[in-house]
């Protein structure tokens, strides 16, 4: 048995991939949804929206690359960062939806634990702060909030440990899903912090206490499971881990210094490193490789594939109606008419805060800002805008690690890795030069190699590097270095000035 299938599921669709042992993609499937938001800066999904699309992207993938299911070795599922988790009751059926990543409701828990944990020993055990991006403050608001769930909830589950447990009956939490609810999970330890809990009055026992690599076998695919997939019965299936740092591995990153931008939904600059607590500006976690021993740390803007989706949504329908007519992409027409507009977007700055935002201001007051418009600028000028903002959300965070020796090249992936002027945006706005990959390296790809690593199919991590084609890097060019490094500055003094009427006018 030679294939393996990598399945993701994300925030807006899950995609899967069959993949052989020498890395060539045999198929792909992709099933899409939206996130509910009942109320602003609320965003929450269902868990069986997640199980539904992962049953028909793994039906879809076997059926497109014709893979037989006698020959998949074995699966791996990494997902969105859950937030909360899902609370489940005893049975394991879902009480409540899910508080994703995006979700900024819990700014009071956020408060308290200020005012009642001790914020420095939270930083020493966990390597990470309190903000309401982080899972054990949903937890907290669903503890003070939803008092009936609270009382009937018997575990939270990450949504790939979900669907894992549909698909195999077994429970178990991968450690970087677990590092990433943040509070709980001890860093040093590679464990729950009983310290941690008794602070933040969250019993541990709420928590799975299988905590596995993400190459590990958790289980196998059942006879039921079977059915809806289309897998054969006993199938091995692995752990898997949080998209981003599953996404970094699919762009070849292993060692220290190796840094990727995965650009979609939302921004998740990290890299690789062994070091903890090196700054509570950013997230940190085990990584999906070597967990026990090296620690995936990143940077992250809420919103960045979601604000030019929101922008082709809302101000861009002529594009989509005309996409429609032409067979083409909207995202591609809107690209093209940005690309007369000259860099700086004739004084157009976008602070890119749609939902708050994360690293490294830590700010749920934070709103989306646009600055300097005029009669004279265009959609093509707020275009533009829009994705130069969220490469200074990019340079922002990676000017917010300290002592870090980072490789030369960056490399970019996600949607905006397709993108004809995306990564050339990029690259000017940080200094870094950009490198994308030929293959499509979004986490179903790393979830492919996990799954290989899981059931022997593949002997190391860095045979990926055979799977990969990477394109001539995208170098930044020097004569606009004066131009970004002054709208840089001002677009970090833009939030500072905004920041006290932000709070003002949204702070809870």
């Amino acid at each position: 048995m030679e294939h393996l299938i990598g399945l993701d599921i994300g925030t807006q669709g899950t995609k899967a991939v069959v993949v052989r042992r020498d890395g060539r993609v045999l198929g792909s499937s992709y099933v899409g949804y939206d996130v509910d938001q009942p109320r602003p800066l609320w965003a929450e999904q269902w868990p069986d929206v997640w199980l539904d699309a992962s049953y028909q992207a793994i039906r879809d993938v076997l059926d497109r690359s014709g893979a037989a299911p006698s020959e998949v070795a074995g699966l791996a599922i990494s997902s969105l960062y859950g937030g909360s988790g899902i609370p489940v009751d005893r049975d394991l059926q879902p009480l409540a939806p899910c508080l994703i990543w995006m979700d900024r409701r819990a700014s009071a828990e956020v408060r308290w634990v200020q005012e009642h944990v001790d914020l420095e020993r939270l930083y020493r055990i966990t390597s990470n702060t309190v903000d309401s991006y982080y899972g054990f403050t949903k937890i907290l608001w669903i503890k003070n909030n939803l008092p009936d769930v609270w009382e009937k909830t018997h575990l939270f589950l990450p949504p790939n440990a979900y669907v894992i447990h549909r698909l195999t009956g077994e429970v178990a939490i991968d450690h970087t899903s677990a590092g990433n609810l943040g509070g709980l999970y001890d860093v040093h330890r590679r464990a729950w912090s009983e310290e941690m809990a008794e602070a933040l009055g969250i019993p541990l026992g709420l928590m799975p206490q299988r905590i596995v690599a993400s190459q590990d076998v958790v289980g196998r695919v059942t006879a039921e499971a079977a059915r809806a997939t289309g897998l054969t019965e006993g199938t091995p299936v692995v752990a898997g881990g949080v998209d981003a740092p599953v996404a970094t591995l699919s762009a070849g990153a292993f060692r220290e210094g190796h840094h990727v931008a995965m650009v979609g939904t939302s921004m998740c600059w990290g890299f690789i490193t062994d070091r903890t607590n090196l700054t509570p500006a950013l997230v940190s976690y085990p990584h999906v490789v070597d967990p026990m021993h090296t620690l995936y740390t990143f940077g992250g803007a809420a919103t960045a594939g979601a604000v030019v989706r929101w922008f082709r949504d809302v101000l861009g329908r002529p594009e989509k109606e005309a996409a429609e007519r032409l067979g083409v992409d909207a995202y591609s027409l809107l690209e093209l008419e940005s690309m007369q507009v000259p860099a700086g977007s004739d004084g157009l700055l976008v602070l890119p805060y749609f939902m708050g935002e994360r690293s490294p201001i830590w700010d749920g007051n934070a709103r989306g800002t646009v600055l300097g418009l005029s009669l004279y600028h265009s959609k093509a000028h707020l275009y533009k805008a829009f994705m130069e903002g969220v490469a200074f959300a990019l340079r922002h965070n990676m000017e917010s690690a300290p002592g870090v020796d980072l490789d030369r090249e960056m490399i970019l992936v996600g949607g905006a890795a397709k993108s004809m002027v995306w990564p050339q945006i990029f690259a000017d706005v940080t200094g870094f030069p950009v490198r994308t990959v030929e293959q499509d390296v979004e986490a179903p790809l790393g979830d492919a190699l996990l799954a290989g690593l899981g059931t022997g199919v593949v002997d190391h991590p860095e045979a990926l590097l055979g799977w990969l084609t990477y394109r001539e890097p995208v170098r930044p060019r020097e004569e606009l270095k004066p131009l970004y490094d002054h709208l840089f500055e001002e677009y970090k003094a833009l939030y500072t000035s905004l920041k006290g009427n932000m709070a003002r006018l949204y702070g809870a």
